[in-house]
C-alpha cells in the first residue's frame, strides 16, 4: 500500500489538504434534483439568475400609484399576481404590496398616509420612490451564489424566486461505521474487564453534521470479531453500501489489530497514514481500488473524534465538491501547552468574557471535556499557546449540516 503518510507521521496541515484532494477527486458526478429534495445538499454549479429580479416594477407599500397633479381621481386598482394597464394622468389606481407598477406612475402614495373622499385620492408622495425596479436584487445572468456551497433553505428559496425548478447538486456521501473490539460492551455499565462502546452511539451524529449520511444498519455495526477475517469480512460489506466507511479502534499495529492486514487484502492505499497531532495520531484514510474510502478512527473516545476533525471533516468537504471547512480563530483566556513536534488540538470552551478557556477531562480515554467543548484550538508544532494570545480553533459542529 502506498500514498502520503507511510512512514513516519505527517503534518496535520497536510494530512487535512491531502484528505480533502483525494476527496474532492472522488466526489460523485452532479444530479439534477427538484429544488425542494436539496436541502443539505451541496451546488453543484453557480447560481444563475434566470431573470431580473424583481422580473418587473414591483410596489413596495400598499397604497395608490399616481400620475399627475393631486387630487387624483381613483380610476381602478392593481392587485399582485395581476398586470396593470398604463396609468393616465391626474388618475390614481389602488395597489397592493407585490403589485406589477403600472406604466406612466409618478409615485406611489402609501395608503395609511392618503385619504379617499368619495373617488378623489389625497395626500403627499414621499420623494423616494415606493417600488422596486427591475434588477434592484440581480440582474438575469448574474452569478448569485458560487458551485460548492451548502444548499440551505435560504438557497432554496433564492433559487425558486429566481424561476428554478430543479438544481445541479453533489448529494452527501452514504457513511457505514463499524466498531473494533471484543473488550467493548453495547449495553449496560462497564465492568468485569470490559468498557462501554462510547464511539458507536455518537459518530453517526457527528457524520450527519459533517455533511455525511449514516446507512442504518452499519450505523453502527460491531463489535467486529478481533480477527483479520472478520475484519475483511465487514469492511467488504460495508463497502458494498456506502461510499465511506469509519472504523474505530485496530489503527496501531498490537496482536489484535487487523485493520492494516484488512486494508491490504482489500488493495487499498494510504491517503494518509498517521498524524503528527496530539491526541489521536494513529488514525489513517486510505482508498480502495474502485475509488471508496476507509478512515482509520482510534479507539480511545477523544482521539476519535479528533480524527473525525481532521481526516473526515475535509474528506466530506471533498466527497460534496466543498472547500475545506474554514477555520475560526479564539483568544487564549488560560496558558494551552504545546506537544513538541506535533499540533496539539486543545479542548476550549469560550466562556462569557469572549475568551477560550482549556477545558479538564480532556486525556485521550475522556468524553467529559469533550461534551462541554465549543472545539479545539490549535497549537502548532513547537509552540505554545500563551493567555492572550490568538490561535486557530476547529470548531465542533453542534447542529445538522455541514459547515460552509
Amino acid at each position: 500500500m502506498t500514498g502520503v503518510g507511510d512512514g513516519s507521521p505527517i503534518a496535520w496541515d497536510e494530512a487535512v489538504a491531502a484528505v480533502h484532494a483525494a476527496g474532492r477527486a472522488a466526489a460523485a458526478p452532479p444530479v439534477r434534483l427538484p429544488i425542494a429534495d436539496c436541502d443539505g445538499l451541496t451546488l453543484a454549479e453557480p447560481l444563475v439568475s434566470l431573470t431580473d429580479l424583481p422580473a418587473f416594477p414591483t410596489s413596495s407599500v400598499d397604497g395608490y400609484a399616481l400620475r399627475g397633479a393631486g387630487p387624483w381621481r381613483l380610476n381602478g386598482r392593481v392587485l399582485a399576481g395581476h398586470t396593470a394597464e398604463p396609468i393616465a394622468d391626474g388618475t390614481a389606481i389602488e395597489i397592493a404590496t407585490g403589485a406589477m407598477v403600472p406604466a406612466g406612475t409618478e409615485h406611489i402614495l402609501r395608503v395609511e398616509e392618503s385619504t379617499l373622499d368619495d373617488d378623489l385620492v389625497s395626500g403627499t408622495p414621499r420623494s423616494l420612490p415606493e417600488w422596486r425596479e427591475p434588477g434592484d436584487e440581480a440582474h438575469k445572468g448574474d452569478e448569485l451564489l458560487p458551485a460548492g456551497i451548502p444548499v440551505t433553505p435560504a438557497v432554496i428559496g433564492l433559487a425558486a424566486a429566481c424561476g428554478y425548478d430543479t438544481l445541479a447538486v453533489r448529494r452527501a456521501p452514504r457513511a457505514a461505521l463499524l466498531v473494533f473490539g471484543d473488550e467493548l460492551r453495547t449495553a449496560g455499565p462497564p465492568g468485569d474487564g470490559q468498557v462501554r462502546d462510547a464511539l458507536g452511539p455518537q459518530v453517526p451524529g457527528w457524520l450527519r453534521r459533517l455533511g455525511a449520511e449514516p446507512l442504518p444498519g452499519f450505523a453502527p455495526r460491531g463489535p467486529i470479531e478481533d480477527t483479520l477475517e472478520a475484519h475483511v469480512g465487514a469492511l467488504k460489506d460495508a463497502l458494498e453500501h456506502a461510499d465511506l466507511v469509519c472504523t474505530t479502534g485496530g489503527t496501531m499495529h498490537g496482536p489484535v489489530d487487523h485493520l492494516h492486514p484488512a486494508l491490504a487484502a482489500l488493495g487499498a492505499r494510504y491517503v494518509v497514514n498517521t498524524v503528527a497531532v496530539r491526541p489521536g495520531f494513529p488514525m489513517l484514510v486510505a482508498q480502495l481500488p474502485d475509488g471508496k474510502f476507509v478512515a482509520g478512527l482510534p479507539g480511545n473516545p477523544q482521539s476519535a473524534i479528533v480524527a473525525l476533525m481532521s481526516l473526515v471533516e475535509p474528506l466530506i468537504a471533498g466527497l460534496h465538491g466543498r472547500a475545506v471547512p474554514p477555520r475560526g480563530t479564539v483568544t487564549l483566556g488560560e496558558p494551552v501547552p504545546g506537544r513538541g513536534g506535533y499540533t496539539h488540538l486543545a479542548l476550549v470552551r469560550v466562556e462569557a468574557d469572549g475568551l477560550a478557556y482549556p477545558l479538564r477531562h480532556s486525556a485521550s480515554a475522556m468524553l467529559r471535556g469533550l461534551a462541554r467543548s465549543d472545539g479545539f484550538a490549535v497549537i502548532v508544532p513547537g509552540g505554545q499557546g500563551d493567555a492572550g494570545a490568538v490561535v486557530p480553533l476547529v470548531p465542533l459542529p453542534m447542529f445538522f449540516g455541514a459547515r460552509p
